[in-house]
């Protein structure tokens, strides 16, 4: 969309206390942000409060375009209104889709078949490699990887998803000028360099809470599926996947022990009737696309027989070094130093309170 036709739909959309349900209204009622910008005050007020509808008369916000108009001279950034083709199609089906998106980087990514992975922020050594693992198994089967650039699960996914064919999606709660979390700058960097990144939200938006469950409709609404990996009772990944299936989408749940707490939202879900995932093919056979040929990898490096001896007894449930000594029939610091061999060699993880894990 040329900068003029552009304008109408910044002015209004940049407008305070004109919310994307009343400009909807208003599109649908008067056909065009040029013909809601040439409306009388009298039936612009049919649809939005008085001091809303003068300032529409008074020709919107413009001191926010000049802004917005800088940062699209950079070819890598854009913004889509919902009268563009290039407005994902999966979004018009959802019950409030955004008049108007920004994003940056391969456009092309928001028309292509693509699944939502979404999970703790807190995620565990073995969450974290899970999701990467799936992310990049289904990227490279042909779906984009769609996430919310969290710490976590989140930046997991979109890590394997990057480093698969079909790239990934972050759709954030903040505005396109502001990373957050900091800490996933780079990550952001590389999204915006070989994937894409979308908000609904203007340049400048700060990260406010309530923007975040906002703008998990959006992640589960651009994707045919969502994949919770690793989510608390209480998470905000079970929203997102309730939103998914609102908006009639297959939900999708990887299962875990039954002493973690963030293996109970996964749980429910599965009780709840999505579907349990173990490989990335129990979610391609749902959706109906072709595994990806499997790549040769590499063996993981043999190990010497005592340290296969504590792995074999690592389960992928925490556990303690009182327990392994004694199972093993191994000293105390023998133990210790095996367990610092094995965390190093990226076999297992350390968890809070001494106890250990197996990755993988």
């Amino acid at each position: 969309m040329r900068g003029d036709e552009l304008e109408p739909w910044l002015r209004l959309s940049l407008l305070p206390g004109l919310g994307d349900e009343s400009f909807r209204r208003l599109l649908v009622a008067l056909g065009s942000p040029e013909a809601i910008l040439s409306a009388a005050h009298g039936t612009l007020g049919k649809f939005v409060n008085a001091n809303v509808a003068s300032a529409i008369c008074e020709g919107g916000a413009r001191d926010g375009c000049a802004r917005v108009s800088a940062w699209l001279e950079d070819p890598a950034n854009h913004v889509i209104t919902l009268a563009d083709d290039s407005y994902p199609s999966p979004l018009l089906q959802i019950g409030s889709p955004p008049p108007l998106l920004y994003a940056k980087g391969r456009l092309s990514l928001l028309a292509r078949p693509s699944l939502a992975i979404v999970g703790s922020r807190s995620a565990t050594a073995q969450g974290i490699a899970t999701a990467e693992s799936l992310a990049r198994a289904l990227s490279d089967a042909g779906l984009t990887i769609v996430s919310g650039l969290a710490l976590g699960i989140d930046s997991a996914a979109h890590r394997g998803a990057l480093a698969g064919a079909a790239s990934s999606v972050a759709v954030v709660g903040t505005g396109l000028d502001v990373v957050y979390p900091a800490r996933n700058h780079a990550l952001a960097h590389d999204l915006a360099a070989r994937g894409c990144i979308v908000s609904e939200f203007a340049l400048g938006t700060p990260p406010l809470a309530v923007n975040f469950p906002r703008r998990n409709r959006l992640i589960s609404g651009i994707a045919r599926g969502c994949l919770v990996v690793e989510a608390a009772a209480q998470s905000g990944s079970l929203i997102t996947a309730r939103l998914a299936a609102e908006q009639g989408r297959e939900v999708f749940a990887v299962p875990g022990s039954i002493h973690s707490p963030l293996s109970r939202g996964c749980h429910l879900l599965i009780r709840q009737g999505a579907k349990l995932v173990e490989t990335a093919n129990d979610v391609l056979e749902e959706l109906g696309v072709a595994p990806a040929i499997r790549q040769p990898s590499d063996s993981p490096p043999v190990m010497p027989s005592a340290a296969q001896l504590l792995l074999d007894l690592i389960g992928f449930d925490p556990c303690d070094v009182d327990t392994l000594t004694a199972h093993s029939g191994l000293a105390s610091d023998e133990v210790l130093a095996l367990l610092t061999e094995l965390e190093i060699a990226g076999r297992i993880a350390a968890l809070p309170g001494g106890r250990y894990q197996r990755v993988r």
